[in-house]
């Protein structure tokens, strides 16, 4: 602001000025910055500038200065009064109106916000008028929360602006919000936003921020604007994405591998897996595992949670379905093809493999497989885990061989399981409010 004075003031130069003898810097507390001077004749003179309602409470009353006042905020400027006197007596010189209007794409990027479930409001030190003006500008048509302390439980749907706010009342306005159990991003760009910037989960400070924003800050934007801030929630989400697909695809494995084990004794009266046969099941699944960091996700509608309860329980349910398939594939060659129990290893190992295919590919999205196309890293790992299991099945390598016709239908029957895994899946998820 001040440097938007002095660019101001070349425009019209003023021989004789003042020399500077002392002076206090801004005060959010008390609103105001001050000096002293002498002029040409050697007097001193005391210079206040700050708030209107602040040097107005200083200086003789003039209505006419706060009729214009309220007039100018009401037009969205900020407006700052000048006052000179003497040590015990200041006159009011003049209103500085500072315009400081909203980006063009401000309105796009909370209403973008809005549809991500993410609730925005203004908090800011200006005056009341001024804040209302720039946030319906802005699409943050709400209630303005009075002048003064902080309101006792306060939720972020009761205001859309708080204005005439100090830098400790944002830091108690962020500690608020996370009582009632919100997670908190909070954006700034001067000094006295830092203490709110570190308390919140999100501290986003701007391109233009000072030093001491920027390092309070878990998120530094390199492009003016909200877009950055945007851009952060879809990523962090479909973060959240992968790291839920790889956590239910854990589960489901493991449940598989333990009770596959006790059921193909019970049913063979032998271990249907052998230690080298899990090694190879480990590998295979491992490479896809970790192509699924660079697939294709969509990101969450709205902001998520870690529900570990329901996770565990859909990793379960679903488990059960990978489960039964692999028993069906077992009991098919166990009873109806009378397979000895080396070639019964190899089909329950295939079986794994080509289910395991079949389940990443169903649960790598919250919604049906088709419409996201997977990435060419997630589909080279797929069709090498494929090409090397079957390679092994068919040659006896490490296993007994198995016929090319009976991998084919049983590729083929892990096609049919991922569909019908891939509808299971959406009631599951709503059932258990995984989005």
């Amino acid at each position: 602001m001040d440097a938007a004075i002095r660019s101001a003031s070349t425009q019209k130069p003023v021989s004789d000025l003042p020399k500077l003898i002392t002076f206090v810097p801004f005060d959010p507390a008390k609103k105001t910055s001050e000096a002293t001077a002498s002029d040409a004749k050697g007097g001193v003179e005391r210079i206040v500038k700050g708030a209107f309602t602040v040097v107005a409470s200083l200086t003789a009353a003039l209505p006419t200065a706060a009729g214009l006042a309220d007039e100018l905020e009401k037009q969205g400027f900020r407006v700052l009064a000048v006052a000179a006197g003497t040590a015990t007596t200041l006159k009011l010189m003049g209103l500085i109106a500072l315009s400081d209007p909203p980006r063009k794409d401000s309105i796009s990027l909370i209403s973008e916000l809005k549809t991500l479930g993410v609730r925005t409001v203004m908090v800011t030190g200006d005056a009341p008028a001024t804040a209302a003006i720039v946030a319906h500008a802005v699409g943050l048509d709400g209630a303005v929360c009075p002048p003064g302390a902080i309101p006792d439980g306060v939720k972020p749907e009761d205001f859309a602006v708080f204005a005439s706010i100090l830098p400790e009342g944002k830091f108690d306005l962020v500690k608020a919000f996370q009582k009632d159990g919100h997670t908190v991003g909070m954006c700034g760009d001067g000094a006295n936003d830092a203490p709110a910037l570190r308390q919140a989960q999100m501290g986003i400070a701007v391109s233009t921020a000072t030093d001491v924003a920027k390092s309070a800050a878990g998120i530094v934007l390199t492009k003016a604007g909200l877009g950055g801030i945007v851009a952060a929630v879809k990523e962090g989400r479909i973060t959240f994405q992968r790291i839920l697909t790889y956590t239910l695809n854990s589960v489901l494995k493991k449940i598989v591998q333990v009770l596959l084990l006790a059921i193909g004794l019970v049913m063979t009266g032998h271990a249907v897996l052998t230690p080298m046969l899990m090694v190879i099941v480990m590998i295979t699944g491992d490479f896809l595992a970790m192509a699924l960091t660079t697939d294709r996700v969509r990101p969450s509608p709205m902001p998520n949670s870690w529900q570990v309860g329901r996770i565990t329980m859909a990793g379960v349910t679903l488990g059960g379905c990978f489960l039964a398939f692999c028993v069906a594939v077992l009991a098919v060659g166990r009873f109806e093809m009378q397979f000895g129990i080396e070639t019964l290893r190899t089909l329950s190992v295939v079986a794994i493999v080509y289910g395991g295919q079949a389940t990443i590919y169903a649960l790598r999205g919250r919604r049906h497989l088709w419409g996201l196309r997977p990435t060419v890293w997630l589909v080279a790992s797929s069709v090498a885990d494929i090409l090397i299991i079957s390679t092994l099945a068919i040659r006896g390598i490490a296993m007994a061989p198995l016929p090319a016709p009976v991998l084919a239908c049983e590729f083929g029957a892990a096609i049919i399981y991922g569909l019908i895994l891939d509808g299971l899946k959406i009631p599951v998820f709503a059932r258990l409010g995984i989005s």
